[in-house]
């Protein structure tokens, strides 16, 4: 297949280009700035929000795959929010706009979206039928309905986009944990390695995720099946307390502390990692209703194990840095 990827550049671009193209697949990745990709990925330039010459790729390709908008690790101002707000329906309508005018479109957009669009809550799972949307519930900071807020403008781009003959789906993800340097789990393990990975604010909220193997499968079972369309939860069954995830993450990386933090300690916490609180404490209680539904069989439902083979992973990829490093040093 030849797969279309705006946005490919980041931690989710890497775990899907690296799936793909060692499995031979035709990968282009559309981004602003041009960068080495793996062997088989081409890469063209594009703006994310105008026609060019970018489009092109599109005209032929059998799937494409948005990615693209500002990262969410970041504080939360008001000039970061219109960004990432303005990225992501920008690049969206763009991306409409090129499959529309494709003379022969691909068959399938998969279009990034988020398990944020689902309310703070704790008292059940949000599956896609029963699941409450997010943006008004009570006791919560006011900024977090524009992050609800959104999620919603950037699924309705991709709903009101004219593409009679591709079919759209709107990926409602959780955090996709991959062992990449800069990815969530490596933040997360390197707060725990710390001994910082206790509970927050009690710990109680619910923290949502996927394995990036069942992530790309997950992606593969939704170009394949012709009868899903509309938004799919891209996450495991196992969600879990965020005091569970971090004593699992702690006994992996052999830390037997994790100090707790309060509200107000996890907001200079995050002031200091230039992120935000709402990655933290926001209960994100996601289930992966149509995946399951549609047959999907999780590798890694599971944290436990989930976090066993990413840590180990992590910890390969440490030590094969470290000894690159020293070579590089020692050859100097």
């Amino acid at each position: 297949m030849k797969i279309v990827i705006p946005g490919g550049t980041g931690q989710v671009g890497g775990v899907l280009r690296r799936a793909w193209s060692t499995r031979g697949h035709e990968v282009v990745v559309l981004s602003r700035h041009p960068e080495v990709l793996e062997d088989g990925v081409r890469h063209r330039l594009w703006d994310g929000r105008t026609i060019g010459p970018w489009a092109e790729e599109i005209d032929g390709a059998d799937v494409v795959v948005n990615l693209a908008g500002r990262t969410v690790s970041c504080r939360y101002t008001a000039a970061n929010l219109t960004q990432m707000m303005d990225s992501r329906v920008e690049s969206t309508r763009v991306v409409g706009e090129a499959i529309a005018r494709a003379a022969d479109p691909p068959n399938v957009w998969l279009q990034m979206s988020t398990a944020t669009i689902y309310a703070h809550r704790f008292d059940a799972p949000n599956d896609e039928a029963t699941g409450i949307i997010g943006g008004d519930e009570p006791d919560v900071p006011g900024y977090w309905e524009f992050s609800t807020r959104i999620a919603k403008h950037w699924e309705a781009e991709q709903a009101a986009a004219a593409t009679p003959q591709t079919r759209k789906v709107a990926l409602r993800s959780a955090m996709v944990m991959s062992p990449d340097k800069g990815g969530v789990l490596d933040v997360l393990l390197t707060m725990a390695r710390l001994g910082l990975g206790g509970p927050v604010a009690g710990g109680e909220q619910f923290v949502s995720w996927i394995h990036e193997r069942d992530f790309v499968r997950a992606c593969d079972l939704l170009i394949e099946r012709a009868d899903i369309s509309g938004p799919v939860n891209m996450a495991a069954p196992g969600s879990l307390p965020q005091r569970d995830l971090m004593r699992v993450l702690r006994t992996e990386a052999g830390m037997p502390i994790g100090l707790p933090a309060t509200a107000w300690m996890a907001e200079i916490g995050a002031w200091v990692m230039r992120s935000d609180t709402e990655l933290l404490l926001k209960s994100r209680r996601v289930a992966p209703g149509r995946l399951l539904e549609a047959g999907f069989e999780f590798e890694l439902p599971e944290w436990e194990a989930a976090a066993r083979d990413l840590v180990a992973r992590a910890r390969r990829r440490r030590n094969h840095s470290h000894r690159a490093h020293a070579g590089s040093t020692m050859d100097g």
